[in-house]
């Protein structure tokens, strides 16, 4: 433990990506073809460097005949979400199929319900105007506090705490369009007997950053043991365009550009990485801070904010409950 404490540092996250994307590939091809029993992957492509990570990883393991893309805009996604992943799915040599969710979401009021929960603190809002969700960042309080950026038709913007009921309504309403990818995606998953391949990785699967039932259900989830910053190396190992490898995460849920940090995480994702990996390795806040640059007093509070967040993730993980066990020599779905 010395020893590591004493040299921590970027490197500690780097792995040999050839033989990390061969064990992969040999985990995808034994899950999907032995233990699911399906005859190909189902990947929904953002133009996001996780989904293109695993698109890439599936065409590496099992071939591009046995991968299919699917592209899900609506009416609130950056015109780059297509673009990349078309442009990846060219790359790759894959099928792909496109389905605007725009109407689904119409049908089951998502836009009006975000709308009204917007309108609770934010009487003016209406349609004209645009949005995004964020938390204050960690160093202006011990907790963080939800708020709403909404910008007017003139382009004028201002921030607007929410309250506990107007951000659970906020929530509740966008969740729609992570859940209805899904659907889509488990659509041509039985349509052609294939598998749908998740897309967290170690970060967000650890941090419950996924919709329970949307982007956190899949059949098989290839790189939720990677870090972020290795899944941006897998990726540029395997030939994903440039492009998408310079793109910074975002979660292309609202209908202003919206960053992972300001969404969801504390830091940057490459620092989250290492205070992650500090945190799992037991090494002190001081020994963390000293190679990130930052002080220790702010490695601990995102140690704080990391166990906080793995509270919230238990019930995201969690299977459902039932009175008793039933056929326990089954395999866990």
């Amino acid at each position: 433990m010395k020893n590591e404490q004493s040299e921590f540092s970027a490197n500690q996250l780097k792995i040999d990506l050839a033989k990390e994307a061969e064990r992969i590939g040999g985990f995808l091809r034994e899950g999907v073809f032995k233990q699911l029993r399906r005859k190909g992957i189902v990947v929904g492509l953002s133009g996001g460097i996780d989904s293109s990570c695993v698109a890439a990883l599936a065409v590496h393991a099992l071939g591009p005949e046995r991968v299919i893309g699917i592209f899900m805009p609506e009416s609130d996604s950056s015109d780059d979400s297509l673009r990349l992943g078309q442009l990846l799915a060219k790359k790759l040599g894959i099928r792909t199929f496109k389905e605007d969710i725009s109407g689904i979401l119409k049908g089951a009021d998502c836009y009006r319900r975000r709308d009204e929960a917007i309108k609770a603190v934010v009487p003016e809002y209406h349609a004209g105007y645009k949005s995004k969700l964020g938390l204050s960042s960690l160093d202006s309080s011990e907790f963080r506090i939800s708020y709403v950026v909404v910008e007017d038709p003139a382009g004028k913007q201002a921030k607007v705490r929410l309250t506990a009921d107007a951000f659970l309504a906020l929530v509740a309403a966008t969740n729609f369009k992570q859940r209805t990818r899904k659907m889509m995606e488990y659509y041509y998953a039985d349509r052609f007997l294939y598998a749908v391949a998740g897309t967290p990785n170690r970060l967000e699967y650890d941090q419950g950053f996924f919709v329970k039932n949307g982007d956190g259900s899949a059949d098989i989830k290839p790189i939720a043991h990677l870090y972020k910053s290795q899944v941006y190396a897998m990726a540029g190992f395997l030939g994903v365009p440039d492009e998408i490898l310079k793109r910074p995460p975002t979660t292309d849920t609202y209908s202003l550009a919206q960053s992972q940090e300001e969404f969801y995480f504390s830091l940057p994702y490459d620092k989250m990485d290492l205070c992650l990996y500090g945190k799992d390795h037991q090494l002190p806040a001081a020994t963390v801070a000293v190679a990130m640059g930052l002080t220790e007093a702010q490695v601990e509070r995102v140690y704080r904010d990391i166990d906080a967040k793995r509270a919230v993730a238990r019930y995201l993980h969690m299977e459902p409950l039932l009175v008793e066990a039933i056929g326990e020599g089954r395999p866990r779905s």
